[in-house]
């Protein structure tokens, strides 16, 4: 086969997209169904089912049936399916790469890292799984045996958002299959087969059939059902806040344990003394990346007023600059939003801006259909009574303020009740180091806009959640303790 017609293949596959539970592929027949679209060229790919009450019967009983099998499989040889499904997912990472673009809308090259940041993620709970150590202690009185054992909580029931379609459900499966739980995952309705490639990947490497099920429809339908369940003793949960909340209270019913992953309003505070093009390119890469739609996107940029219309001048001529279009498409720098709902919320949050006085700089526009496409945005000199000062954009918008003193920066930096991550950059050692420890939230880059790799924990504080994914904590949230005293 040429390499041209290779790639015309590529670019047309999408696969069908289909309920999985305990490793049956169910169909739309008579189910509920809707459209999954490309936010890019607004084509509809496929049409995706809705599970139906029996659905979401079996794939609970199939969890309970998968969790008493899986748990009392060796933890080296469950280390041995995940690392098998890294292995499988880096094989098909073209295809996989080009069908989380076509759902996303991501540019090609985000999608190519996110596949590899999929499989290193499976591959350190396979790892990690076989760590779950407990201890002994000192006997009282002499003859006795004191344990303590860290044993999987149970079935996990995981709901992963669309912004990072393989990526969150690869967390989400890596942490529970690591811990010896199963999983009945939920990824977004906008990019089902991105999700069922990851569990896809699992069954293929060996996972018993019952240990993972996908399920899609109505998300408040999914998620009542489920938490109501006493099959399900943990909830892992990426999404906004209000919708953490409430599977919180559904979740308090019948004392499930809960990871949030919530939404954020990440501060960066640019201090005078750093190298101004050097943030500056690392600021708008990191700002534009999946168009904003990222929990942790750099937000509001604080810059030292010494500095400030270098900065501002700077971060519009390179948001002008960004090449805007389909993901799959050559030299493509950012996607489009998700859904023309994202569209009009920026669209919305950026009016009431400039009512208020806020100076756009770059963009400030929706692009032209077909696709979700919004320009990239610089505001400049945004009051806190505007609302995007206080509700997360999630979308192509850097705010960018002068503040005068160190004080100043972090008491707007800590100023609203989101904590998820914070940045700063400065070649002062005492403001690097003074500055981790003052800003409030679950990750800190100081100099760096990389936060996240497997081995460290993912997750914020305040309103932004609670629990982590990732690293040894992320384990840790799938497991629970046990004491054993034995005479």
């Amino acid at each position: 086969m040429d390499s041209a017609l290779k790639e015309r293949q590529l670019e047309s596959t999408y696969p069908t997209v289909n309920l999985l539970i305990a490793g049956e592929r169910r169909s739309g027949a008579n189910r509920a169904q809707q459209n999954v679209v490309n936010p890019a060229t607004e084509q509809v790919l496929g049409l995706l089912p809705h599970a139906t009450p029996q659905d979401r019967e079996d794939a609970l009983a199939a969890a309970a049936q998968g969790f008493e099998q899986w748990r009392r499989v060796d933890p080296q040889e469950r280390g041995k399916v995940l690392k098998r499904a890294a292995d499988l997912l880096r094989e098909r990472a073209e295809v996989l790469a080009r069908i989380a673009t076509r759902e996303s809308g991501k540019p090609l090259a985000e999608t190519r890292i996110e596949v590899a940041m999929s499989a290193s993620i499976l591959e350190w709970f396979a790892e990690e799984g076989r760590r779950a150590y407990g201890r002994m202690l000192m006997s009282r009185p002499p003859g006795t045996r004191m344990t303590v054992r860290k044993q999987p909580v149970g079935p996990v029931a995981a709901f992963a958002p669309w912004n990072f379609p393989l990526g969150n459900p690869a967390r989400k499966l890596g942490a529970a299959l690591g811990a010896g739980c199963s999983c009945i995952l939920k990824p977004a309705e906008e990019t089902p087969a991105s999700g069922l490639a990851v569990a896809q990947a699992l069954l293929d490497a060996g996972l018993p059939r019952n240990a993972v099920s996908v399920v899609f429809g109505v998300p408040g339908e999914i998620s009542m059902k489920l938490l109501a369940s006493p099959v399900i003793r943990k909830v892992s949960f990426t999404g906004s806040i209000p919708v953490g909340k409430h599977l919180m209270k559904l979740a308090a019913d019948t004392m499930k344990r809960t990871t949030m992953e919530l939404g954020g309003h990440a501060p960066v505070l640019v201090f005078e003394d750093v190298d101004i093009e050097d943030v500056l390119n690392k600021a708008v890469a990191a700002k534009f990346r999946n168009a904003g739609q990222v929990c942790v996107s750099p937000t509001r940029f604080l810059v030292h007023e010494a500095v400030f219309e270098r900065f501002v001048e700077g971060f519009a001529a390179r948001a002008r600059a960004l090449k805007v279009g389909d993901g799959l498409a050559d030299g493509t720098e950012m996607g489009p939003l998700i859904h023309p709902r994202r569209a009009g919320t920026v669209e919305a949050l950026i009016r009431d801006a400039e009512r208020r006085g806020a100076e756009i700089r770059a963009g400030g526009r929706r692009k032209d259909p077909p696709g979700y496409f919004y320009e990239p945005t610089v505001l400049a000199g945004v009051g806190t009574d505007a609302r995007i000062m206080n509700e997360e954009p999630f979308g192509p918008v850097a705010i960018i303020n002068p503040f005068a003193d160190y004080a100043a920066a972090l008491s707007e930096a800590n100023r609203l009740p989101y904590g998820l991550a914070a940045f700063a950059f400065s070649r002062n050692i005492e403001i690097a180091n003074r500055i981790s420890d003052d800003l409030e939230a679950g990750m800190v880059g100081v100099n760096t806009f990389r936060i996240s790799v497997p081995d460290s924990p993912f997750g914020g504080i305040k309103e932004s959640g609670h629990g982590s994914e990732e690293g040894i904590e992320g384990l840790e949230a799938c497991l629970v303790t046990k004491f054993v005293s034995e005479a």
